[in-house]
């Protein structure tokens, strides 16, 4: 198998799409700001599971996936910001749909 790019090189280049998306979605003032919320919490899960994944490597010497304590509390993140964007999406049609 042909290895173009690590995994971490290219979750660090994966970065770049997803702020254009928050740019973009904030300059078209129609999103819901709790679902702008939600998405910018992604951002938090992801400064928060770099340097989880580093302290697994170094202290455990595993992977951050392996230790399940240091993943759970990283992917709690990810759980609250997929809450807060439904919780966003749910607000905006129960809105609409009591007009």
């Amino acid at each position: 198998m042909v290895r173009l790019m690590s995994k971490e090189s290219l979750f660090a280049l994966s970065l770049f799409p997803y702020l254009g998306f928050l740019w973009f979605l904030g300059k078209s003032s129609q999103a819901p700001k709790l679902v702008m919320v939600g998405f910018y919490l992604l951002l938090v899960f992801v400064v928060v599971t770099i340097p989880a994944g580093l302290y697994a490597r170094d202290v455990y010497g595993q992977e951050l996936a392996n230790v399940d304590w240091l993943h759970g509390a990283a992917e709690s993140f990810l759980t609250l910001s997929n809450i807060v964007v439904v919780l966003g999406f749910a607000q905006v049609l129960q809105n609409t749909q009591s007009k």
